[in-house]
């Protein structure tokens, strides 16, 4: 099995946190998103433990909630002590419903509205992590206004290439996200913020991708970082005592792609900054870290039930269920791998090559192709594993399908996160 928390029980069905995933389907129905609870928790605490070890006090792992955001999830980062970061007013909201506390989030995003800008400081937003020379002006206009000092980190571009998906690829010199190093820009939009009276510089963020397995991508990044910190406290004065290195520790979707070792690249990057400062001659600043993906995504896994098998002889098989790209458009968009599983067939053989197919009226509503299964019938369970992250954040009304319910495996009971989407939600804002 592809994580410890899946197995298969005598009934030949597959389980989650122990529980017998056709027997969940057949009391809530389908599609129906699963979360472990523990595998959310323990993931905080990997992070939370290895940045404790790595790096000086006040160091910190924000949930990148962008990979999943409802109120529930920010109740656990608050009662695990992290801290989150939100790119939207959407997010933010949720966030301060839950009773988040505002001075532990980070606001971020290329292209913030003076309306988001205004919203954020209304709910007494701890952070923003300003991308450009636009926003940073606004918001000391806005903190003016109202005869406060906000606090900012700026977020620049280092100029590493991850080598992942050019799509969720961020740090590269010509990405749409903050000011590059190499161009002398971050430094110009630094002196800019130094200069403002209502906006306090703490720190600079980076985020160079997702999706990384290795190490070395992060050490890289961070050099860059320090580096800059290093010449920006030395030649210019500056104050900040804040690194954010970002997220994008990958998460391993199919039995080819290796296990993370979270602590182990923390603790390599904790590594490389010793003797960095030592070489640079400066203390060490606080690191903050963005871990979105890693957190959550291998506690999900998503039901679905079979309408039907159909075989093109000579050409290919279908098996098409009940949801989609309504529930999970990573694969329509850029071919994300994932493993699929017969959940209700777990033991028989699975000789039955097919692709797996969406009910949404496009040839591209695809969850997976060349997938190994039983020869399935209708009304069969199917699973699809790793789906935490980036699949309800993504999720959507085409073709006017609700949206599916997340339902919480709790270390002692199971719980509704978020309610299945009705028809009379669909037509709610319909006027």
């Amino acid at each position: 099995m592809l994580y410890a928390n899946l197995g298969v029980n005598e009934l030949g069905h597959l389980t989650v946190a122990g529980r017998d995933t056709v027997r969940l389907a057949k009391i809530y129905g389908t599609v129906l998103m699963l979360l472990d609870e523990m595998v959310i928790r323990n993931r905080c605490r990997t992070y939370r433990r290895a940045m404790e070890k790595a790096f000086p006090k006040g160091s910190m792992p924000l949930f990148a909630s962008k990979a999943l955001s409802f109120k529930r999830i920010y109740e656990i980062m608050q009662e695990e002590s992290m801290g989150v970061d939100v790119v939207s007013c959407g997010e933010l909201f949720t966030a301060y419903k839950a009773g988040f506390p505002m001075d532990k989030v980070y606001f971020h995003g290329n292209s913030k509205t003076d309306e988001d800008i205004r919203f954020a400081m209304d709910c007494g937003l701890g952070y923003f992590v300003c991308d450009n020379k636009e926003e940073l002006l606004e918001i000391e206009r806005v903190a003016s206004a109202r005869g406060i000092q906000q606090k900012v980190l700026l977020r620049l571009t280092p100029g590493i290439d991850p080598h992942t998906n050019e799509k969720i690829s961020t740090g590269k010199v010509d990405s749409k996200f903050g000011a590059a190093i190499e161009t002398g820009q971050a430094e110009e939009l630094t002196l800019t913020a130094m200069g403002l009276s209502h906006v306090e510089l703490v720190g600079f963020h980076c985020h160079i991708g997702s999706q990384i397995f290795e190490h070395t991508p992060f050490c890289d990044g961070a050099e860059m970082m320090l580096r800059f910190y290093a010449h920006m406290q030395k030649t210019h004065g500056c104050k900040a005592t804040v690194l954010n290195l970002g997220g994008g520790m990958g998460v391993p979707y199919t039995e080819a792609q290796a296990p993370v070792d979270y602590e182990g690249n923390i603790l390599r990057v904790g590594e490389l900054l010793k003797v960095l400062c030592k070489e640079l001659d400066v203390e060490c600043p606080i690191i903050l870290m963005e871990p979105g993906r890693s957190i959550v995504a291998d506690a999900g896994v998503t039901l679905y039930r079979v309408n039907s098998t159909k075989s093109i002889p000579g050409f290919k098989n279908y098996v098409a269920v009940d949801g989609g790209m309504t529930d999970n458009p990573r694969y329509t968009l850029y071919g994300a791998e994932y493993t699929v599983l017969p959940a209700s067939r777990m033991e028989e053989k699975r000789d039955f090559v097919c692709t797996v197919a969406g009910r949404c009226c496009e040839s591209g509503d695809i969850l997976q192709e060349n997938v190994s299964l039983p020869k399935m019938e209708r009304g069969d369970i199917l699973a699809v594993l790793t789906t935490g992250a980036y699949n309800y954040s993504m999720a959507s009304n085409y073709n006017r399908i609700p949206r599916p319910m997340v339902l919480m495996l709790g270390e002692q009971d199971d719980y509704v996160a978020i309610q299945r989407e009705s028809f009379e939600d669909l037509i709610r804002n319909d006027v």
